[in-house]
């Protein structure tokens, strides 16, 4: 009988802990992720509003500063989307997997932004000028390979992409990194002077690969224990 008990009260605590593991879901899907959506887009409307209030907050060379707001929140989103996954193993809340696609494809958002406004305001178009640019200018080279690489990833974010993937879909998406350091070594290069910022970038996505690097060293390690320990069970 006492066991009997025992076993139901597991089965209970184990049914409470998925229903408000469902209910938490479920709350993230109906009211977080709308929220969390219009709040990644207001760096995007402060630029346009700026842009078409002409209140001078663009400073003297409009176009430059708006190519540096849409490249900077582009950094910070790969960033933010770099750091899902340390949060959520050493925080336990695995919600926040939720968020890691829309903040992916909200970097993709803002690095698309930031090569049309060099492609139409900078260069008007013209042909020659933009594959001189990315030919002879390095750091508009890298730009221009990372925005290919994470073009990849954004047609290829769908559940149905994954699927039809397999495997290779994780191999693919963990361009993510490559395009993160990419992405911080355009900012180095393009800043002339003062490269506190890009440090700045740079030192975060150092943390965020380290930590990946210690996590999967970790995880290795144990898979190797398990496996010697269980022919010696048997």
């Amino acid at each position: 009988m006492a066991k009997r008990s025992h076993t139901c009260t597991k089965a209970s605590t184990c049914a409470a802990i998925s229903k408000q593991h469902l209910d938490t879901l479920q709350q993230v899907r109906r009211i977080w992720k709308p929220f969390v959506f219009l709040v990644c887009l207001i760096p995007a409307v402060l630029v346009v509003t700026d842009a078409f209030e002409l209140t001078g907050r663009l400073g003297a060379n409009p176009v430059e500063e708006i190519q540096d707001r849409f490249g900077i929140w582009a950094l910070r989103f790969i960033m933010v989307t770099l750091a899902v996954t340390p949060i959520r193993r050493l925080t336990g809340w695995n919600w926040l997997a939720r968020f890691r696609r829309m903040f992916g494809l909200f970097t993709f958002f803002y690095v698309l932004m930031h090569f049309l406004t060099w492609l139409f305001l900078d260069q008007g178009l013209l042909l020659s000028a933009i594959l001189e640019d990315i030919v002879e200018r390095p750091f508009i080279t890298i730009g221009f390979v990372a925005l290919l690489l994470l073009s990849a990833l954004a047609a290829t974010s769908t559940n149905g992409m994954r699927r039809h993937l397999g495997r290779r879909w994780q191999t693919l998406h963990n361009a993510t990194y490559v395009i993160a350091v990419l992405g911080v070594w355009h900012y180095w290069w393009q800043v002339k002077k003062d490269i506190t910022e890009p440090l700045t970038y740079a030192v975060i996505l150092a943390v965020l690969l380290g930590a990946r690097l210690i996590w999967s060293w970790v995880h290795k390690k144990r898979r190797l224990r398990a496996a010697h320990q269980t022919p010696q069970r048997s």
